[in-house]
């Protein structure tokens, strides 16, 4: 098995990483086309309900996993997403905001799907638990560790996490997350230790403009429309999630101004479509203005 240069270049730089948590926004896009075809996909079903498949595989070099993510995927059509897009996208707004997140690369790769080839971007990212930790979801954590009388949010707030789910609220209602479930939000454990942690953010691609395909889609969209999210921690409602936070003007340590659009979108010219981005940076501004006016 082969490796192109370029690829070989991320897979080294993982390898010298402790962890994945970035504050500069060094996200790496490969334009030029990767043979990734070696592969393997698993399926996970789409949890929002829409049609498709989400894929995601992983590899090893030297002990060090990378995981893959591909976006919405259809048997008959192909990829008929561009969630690894969003990921992109967030991590860098999360980095503006000075955030703690995982880190994401945007590769253009050739793959193969159940025999079928295709290209499409794929998001590469390492695995961010230390040596000794395990990592259990949320929402079974809180099940076997609370009673039904604490809600998911106070149960945070005992365990100490207060500030990590208001930033987690705020990002989602900026980005209009649609898929907060309980197994996006995970803990890390290691017994040996005795050290518990929660992880930091990560799978943001069922946000923004992932229900559109088209420019016109793109365009007609109702970016502050509350629309039903499937949220662990609150309610369906964005919006009603903010109401949650206590000060809401501790939680971003750094701000978005209009001259942040060009960081958010460097390098994607030929990735997304000029109505893509125009109307996403719509979004994120006005749904990140509208937070800080509450």
């Amino acid at each position: 098995m082969t490796h192109d240069k370029n690829y070989d270049t991320i897979t080294q730089s993982y390898l010298t990483l402790d962890k994945q948590l970035y504050w500069k926004g060094n996200i790496m896009i490969i334009k030029e086309k990767q043979d990734l075809t070696y592969l393997k996909w698993s399926h996970i079903r789409n949890s929002s309900g829409t049609a498709g498949t989400f894929l995601k595989s992983q590899s090893s070099l030297n002990g060090k996993k990378i995981y893959y993510k591909l976006s919405n995927y259809d048997p008959a059509k192909g990829v008929i997403g561009h969630e690894c897009i969003n990921e992109i996208i967030v991590a860098r707004l999360l980095s503006l905001l000075k955030v703690e997140h995982l880190h994401y690369d945007l590769i253009h790769a050739r793959i193969e799907v159940n025999g079928k080839a295709c290209q499409t971007y794929i998001c590469a990212s390492s695995d961010f638990k230390q040596k000794g930790e395990s990592k259990i979801a949320l929402d079974d954590f809180y099940t076997a560790n609370t009673n039904a009388q604490e809600s998911p949010y106070a149960f945070c707030q005992r365990m100490g996490w207060q500030n990590y789910i208001d930033t987690m609220l705020a990002l989602d209602f900026i980005i209009l997350n649609r898929d907060r479930h309980g197994a996006n939000i995970e803990i890390l454990r290691n017994g040996r230790a005795h050290t518990l942690r929660i992880a930091p953010l990560f799978d943001h691609g069922l946000s923004l403009l992932c229900s559109c395909h088209t420019d016109e889609e793109a365009l007609s969209f109702d970016i502050l429309e509350d629309k039903k999210c499937n949220n662990f921690i609150g309610s369906y409602s964005c919006y009603e999630n903010l109401k949650l936070i206590d000060n809401k003007k501790g939680i971003f340590s750094a701000g978005l101004r209009k001259d942040d659009r060009d960081f958010l979108f460097r390098d994607m010219d030929t990735v997304l479509s000029p109505a893509f981005m125009d109307r996403i940076w719509q979004m994120i501004f006005e749904r990140y203005q509208i937070y800080e006016n509450l």
